[in-house]
């Protein structure tokens, strides 16, 4: 078993006013040349924005794009004809292949909205752009790992890559076995709230430790927590 941890505070950080946002990953403005990516995950954004705030208009080609909101809503606009505002317990996929012009904003006149912004690398470059959204309220149960995301559409979501996303809240005690849905693909762990233990490391919220050559990893909750898995090629 191979890992590589990033604490939550080793992250780069920005506040821009209107956008608070941590990267996990290398990102605009900041840039680690140890931690560029985690295999075909390329992004891990966690943004803060303030109330009728957001990102304008702009351009994204070639990369699978998942918005996860955390708090609040967040309003979706793209040159594909969609229009969606998503609230906590929704996700939006979007593949941006050739090429894609979205926009996102807050959707809110008075509260902060907070989401993660993913990107993974796609298998195929420039296929036709595509966004849906996905309500996945009725999978999430408490103490259950819950698949949204795969590559072969038994989910409710699919991108374009042998990636297998995961998320579920826990009560203290549970003890989850996470299985490699292929080989040579590593899992990062992402701990929304709450503190776990995996790989012999302990993990507070918005921890975050990649894992790779084992075919599966042991997850103890040491406090309740909400987790994030994302399965992706050790490319």
């Amino acid at each position: 078993m191979k890992k590589i941890v990033d604490k939550a505070l080793s992250r780069g950080y920005f506040d821009h006013g209107w956008l608070r946002t941590y990267h996990t990953f290398s990102f605009a403005d900041y840039y680690n040349p140890a931690r560029v990516h985690f295999g075909a995950l390329r992004v891990l954004n966690d943004d803060w924005v303030a109330p009728l705030q957001g990102f304008g208009t702009h351009p994204h080609k070639n990369m699978e794009v998942v918005s996860i909101p955390l708090k609040g809503k967040l309003r979706h606009g793209d040159s594909v004809a969609n229009t969606q505002t998503i609230t906590p317990g929704d996700i939006q996929v979007m593949s941006t292949g050739s090429g894609i012009l979205h926009s996102e904003y807050n959707g809110s006149d008075k509260d902060p909205v907070e989401f993660l912004q993913i990107w993974v690398f796609p298998k195929e470059e420039n296929t036709p752009p595509e966004y849906n959204n996905y309500d996945i309220r009725n999978l999430l149960k408490k103490n259950k790992l819950v698949l949204f995301i795969s590559p072969d559409g038994s989910t409710p979501a699919s991108i374009l890559q042998d990636a297998w996303f995961s998320m579920g809240t826990f009560n203290a005690g549970k003890t989850i076995e996470y299985t490699m849905h292929k080989e040579n693909t590593g899992v990062y762990i992402f701990i929304i709230e709450g503190e776990i233990k995996a790989a012999d490391e302990v993990l507070s919220k918005r921890d975050g430790v990649g894992i790779w050559d084992t075919s599966e990893v042991k997850i103890e909750v040491l406090k309740d927590a909400t987790i994030l898995l994302i399965e992706v090629p050790m490319i």
